[in-house]
Formats: C-alpha cells, structure tokens, sequence
C-alpha cells in the first residue's frame, strides 16, 4: 500500500516494506516487537524538549513538533533541530532562528525519516544546536518527553505490514451524470501471502464523504489476487469556515484488517491529478 504523494493521515505517506519473494507475509500489527531500548538520554540542565502532534502536522505528513522550553535562567537560541530515535531514520537538521527566554516554550516543526521497525522509538532525543549569550554553538542531545513519537512508530510500523500484504489504488475518478459527485474505485492487489484482507470502512473527510457500492466489510480472499470496490464521492459539507479552515480536504482513511488482526487505518492514496478533480467537485457543488 502506497501512502499518498502529498499526504496525510491519520496519519500523516504510506511505508512500504517489501518481501522480495519472501513465501510467507509479515504480520500485520499495531505494536511491533523492537529490539531493546538503549539507555536514557541525560537531561540537558535549562532545556527541556516533548515531541508533540498538531492537526497541521497529520494534514502535512512526516513531521512532529519539538516542544522546546527554556527551564534555566538565561536566553538561548536554537538554531538547528532533528530527531534522534533508534525507530526511524536520519534526517539533516532543519535550519530555525528561534530565541527562547527564560520559561518560554515554542513549538518547532521537525521532519522524521522514514520508520524503522525493527527498533523501538524510545530512547529519543531531540538533536539542538544551540548559541547561548553570542558564544559558539553547542550540539546538544536533548531527551524527548512523551508518548508522540512511539505512537507515530506504532502507526506506521503498523501500515507498514498491511503494506507488505497488499498494494491500495485509486483508479482515475469520473463526473457522476448529475455532477454532483464522483466515481472512482478502491483496488488492492495482493502482493504476497495467503491472508485475508478485510475492508471495514472508507472513512470521509472533512469535506468530502466516499460512499462504497459494496456492503461492508468486504474481504479480498485467500485465493485471490485483487479486490474492487467502487466508491461514490460526494460532499459531506459546503460550510464556509469548513471549506476556509479544513487542513485535510482529501484524506480518506481506510480501515483494514489481515488476517482477523487489530484493524489499522492507513490513507487512500490520492494523487496530484485526484485532488485537482475532487477540488473541482468542491467548486461547482459549494460554488
């Protein structure tokens, strides 16, 4: 399963883990089994740092926030932040310019690479140079407070396996008669194994609801490499603020289950060419 080019989620662009040939499929699960912590980070005296979660964050993808706060009695400036954690992949600093005083707390937008599942989340860290008083800038590793991070590593680790068992597509969308809404359908091709895969839900957006032509849930069985499910978008909301505030106009989860495993909700993927139909259908509906 592919995660949509621009993204967002629940989370948030899908992970793929590829099986090359392997006979067997992993095991779809929200919670994998990581090698063991390391040990913890050492607190960094007049700095403390919480990786944390926003709405614009799910909207744009890949990214957290770093919960900085300056806990000591002078001003610093950060100018650099990344994340360090075991369960997901180097990124290069993100350049910022941001002057804490004491008992100040700002939120800086970080990127995190792609997931490792083999590993844990935890113990994570948050990689800040640092300048204090016009002096040379320090590289400090600053530990991250909260659950964010190992909870973004479940959800993707999770989306992972499903991604390894099957492949979700959405074929071109087109103009219902009436054009007031669109048609389009829900592919997932089988890429490896024999487990049943389950689609309980296609969930709408803000904006826009996906209605499926089908009962649900529907199974791609065990025996078959493709499953079609027709799906009919039509608006859920012309509200003015909805249409001005909405971060996450075309992102439909959808609720999949392998095998009678723990349901994990990964994005339809929708691409460049999708989006600008769905936000035409947006225009001549909500004028």
């Amino acid at each position: 399963m592919r995660r949509a080019a621009a993204g967002t989620v629940l989370v948030a662009a899908l992970v793929l883990a590829g099986c090359g040939g392997s006979p067997a499929a992993p095991s779809p699960s929200p919670s994998p089994s990581p090698s063991a912590a390391g040990p913890a980070v050492p607190a960094v005296p007049g700095i403390a740092a919480e990786a944390v979660r926003l709405r614009t964050d799910e909207a744009v993808g890949g990214q957290v926030q770093v919960r900085v706060t300056d806990t000591g009695t002078a001003p610093f400036t950060v100018t650099a932040v990344a994340i360090d954690s075991p369960g997901f992949a180097v990124l290069p600093a993100t350049a910022v310019g941001t002057t804490f005083a004491p008992g100040r707390t700002i939120d800086l937008p970080t990127p995190f690479g792609a997931v490792d599942c083999a590993a844990g989340a935890d113990p994570a860290a948050a990689r800040l140079r640092v300048a204090r008083d016009g002096g040379a800038p320090e590289e400090l590793r600053v530990p991250l407070a909260g659950g964010t991070l190992a909870q973004v590593h479940d959800e993707e680790c999770a989306v992972a396996a499903v991604s390894a068992v099957v492949d979700v597509a959405l074929s071109e969308l087109a103009e219902a008669p009436d054009r007031q809404a669109l048609t389009g359908t829900v592919l997932l091709t089988r890429r490896t194994g024999a487990d049943p895969v389950e689609v309980l839900a296609v969930e709408r957006s803000v904006l826009i609801e996906p209605v499926a032509g089908r009962h649900l849930p529907v199974t791609l069985r065990p025996a078959d490499d493709e499953l079609a499910l027709p799906v009919t978008f039509t608006l859920a909301s012309c509200d003015p603020h909805v249409l001005a505030e909405t971060k996450k106009p075309f992102v439909f989860p959808l609720t999949v289950s392998v095998a009678g495993r723990d349901p994990v909700a990964v994005d339809l993927p929708v691409d460049d060419a999708q989006r600008a139909v769905l936000q035409q259908l947006v225009d001549r509906v909500c004028g």
